[in-house]
């Protein structure tokens, strides 16, 4: 009984279509193992969200092997509690399979975990109850959908609006909330501040062959929203999980962070 209705579970929560963080798209069957693996790290994180007290977190999922960049965490999104359609709700955004196109999601933790996971781990980036409540707050009005760019680069360069990837969307709607109130309304003001607190990206190193790989195979993958000093060195700075855990740890004196 319990893995027919693991498997009916599974089913439902992949038949909202086929949208991915950057990854590839092959579409590899999940064996009721990893239902099983993903649906318990999606009700350990419930658990771990409820004990918090949190009102938003920002929530992160191991969906690829990134350690050759030295990078534990892939895909992160907001988990809202008290999201309209349901308790623990994750606002985040994906790109449509295969294309350089994307789109806001809201999905709950099972569907945001049912997916190909590397590992079967997740973070839980908890800003100040201040910074929660602006970032609830925000949910609730266009200000999200306003900092959106459908223009989708897995490999997008912080400091450039031509593209965004699903980090960057975060980062830029977190500092939207952490900004002083109507300081950031549009992408280029979210980018001014952030570099005005002193964020800073960090980069990966990516060799010719994977760039022009990347470029020539792959929809989701450019750079030319780069410098080309940086991009021809494969210097190649992008908002990375890593990245945003390290930066809330900087600037919020009040955050907490979790590992399930």
């Amino acid at each position: 009984m319990r893995r027919a209705l693991l498997t009916l579970l599974a089913v439902a929560a992949l038949a909202t279509g086929t949208a991915h963080a950057g990854q590839h798209c092959e579409h590899r069957p999940l064996s009721l193992g990893d239902v099983e693996r993903s649906l318990d790290l999606a009700q350990r994180s419930s658990q771990a969200l409820d004990a918090s007290g949190a009102q938003v977190a920002i929530i992160a999922r191991a969906g690829q092997d990134l350690s050759d960049y030295g990078l534990r965490f892939s895909h992160v999104g907001l988990a809202w509690r008290d999201h309209p359609a349901g308790r623990w709700v994750v606002v985040h955004l994906l790109n449509d399979c295969g294309t350089a196109r994307s789109g806001l999601y809201n999905d709950g933790l099972g569907r945001f975990f049912l997916t190909d996971l590397y590992q079967y781990k997740a973070q839980l980036i908890l800003p100040a109850p201040a910074v929660q409540q602006r970032l609830a707050q925000l949910l609730a009005t266009r200000t999200p959908v306003r900092l959106h760019e459908p223009r989708y680069n897995m490999l997008a360069y912080p400091w450039s609006t031509r593209y965004q990837n699903s980090n960057q969307w975060v980062l830029e709607t977190l500092a939207a909330a952490s900004a002083e109130p109507g300081r950031v309304e549009t992408r280029a003001e979210a980018q001014q501040w952030l570099g005005g607190v002193g964020y800073d990206p960090g980069s990966v190193r990516i060799n010719a062959v994977k760039r022009l790989g990347g470029r020539m195979f792959r929809a989701n993958v450019a750079f030319d929203d780069h410098p080309t000093g940086r991009r021809m060195r494969g210097d190649i700075a992008t908002v990375t999980v890593d990245g945003i855990e390290q930066f809330v740890r900087r600037q919020d004196g009040g955050a907490r962070v979790l590992e399930l």
